[in-house]
């Protein structure tokens, strides 16, 4: 790969994960539209693991707390430490949420992810889930009370979002966009919808980059380390980058100029490949 291919598919990868528009079907698309070669497995690992640490960078007084509650509560559970009163929190509940909301992508992954790869990464299916399930978001953002926090989501609404979150294992879908717009229905605000979301992504991400780096010691592919190490480093830095900005922002810039992008882009995948 190229230096310039290396960089613009980084950042491709970092600026996308965490915004409702798809990591996914951009890394599909930037290549076919500009004739570019795949990028292979190794750089598709190196990618996902710098958005990992970005999130993770950015969540880490958050995951602590979550860890440590969940560990209070899971004890709890089990009669480790007497079982002591109090020990179930919000923080605890997030915690079972995040895996409880991360099993249906887990399973529907597991169980069709060959299907998913050999029959649904064509450029039509990728406009055609990029505009559908932009019009979602754009009508969950409309309607949405706005007024839930995510520590108050209960199990049916974690649920509800991991549902939504398997949806995305179709490419142009976008699995922060569809647990977004999941989120908002469920009355959600946009930073709350958002926060969940990006902390579901860390499970999603680690299970996904496993399967992907199975796929990788199974091939007989050389390896260049340096493009694999400076795609990390810029798809880490400008994830974070974006995750706060997003944050920051969102409550106050809404679902629209998404909702746009995704059109818009689905329109030209539409002219140029039909």
């Amino acid at each position: 790969m190229d230096t310039f291919h290396i960089i613009c598919l980084a950042l491709v990868q970092g600026l996308t994960e965490f915004l409702p528009i798809s990591s996914s079907a951009h890394l599909i698309l930037v290549p076919n539209l500009l004739g570019w070669p795949d990028q292979g497995l190794a750089f598709d690992v190196a990618v996902h693991l710098g958005t990992l640490i970005a999130v993770v960078a950015y969540f880490r007084r958050d995951i602590v707390t979550l860890f440590f509650a969940w560990c209070r509560s899971a004890g709890a559970l089990v009669g480790v430490g007497g079982g002591k009163a109090g020990a179930h929190t919000a923080d605890s509940r997030l915690a079972w949420g995040v895996i409880l909301g991360t099993l249906p992508a887990g399973l529907v992954g597991l169980a069709f992810k060959d299907v998913i790869e050999v029959h649904l990464r064509s450029p039509l299916v990728i406009a055609a889930t990029t505009i559908i399930f932009g019009l979602v978001l754009w009508y969950a953002d409309k309607r949405s009370r706005l007024e839930r926090d995510e520590f108050t989501l209960g199990w049916k609404d974690f649920l509800i979002i991991g549902a939504a979150q398997a949806m995305a294992l179709v490419p142009g879908t976008s699995r922060s966009g569809i647990t977004i717009t999941a989120g908002l229905l469920l009355g959600l605000t946009r930073e709350a919808a958002s926060r969940y979301s990006f902390l579901l992504s860390i499970p999603i991400i680690v299970l996904s980059g496993l399967g992907v780096t199975k796929d990788l010691i199974e091939s007989t592919a050389a390896v260049d380390w340096t493009a694999l190490g400076l795609g990390t480093v810029i798809a880490a830095v400008s994830a974070f980058a974006c995750i706060h900005l997003f944050l920051a922002y969102i409550n106050r810039l809404g679902m629209t100029p998404f909702v746009i992008y995704r059109l818009a882009l689905g329109v030209l995948l539409l002219v140029v490949f039909l």
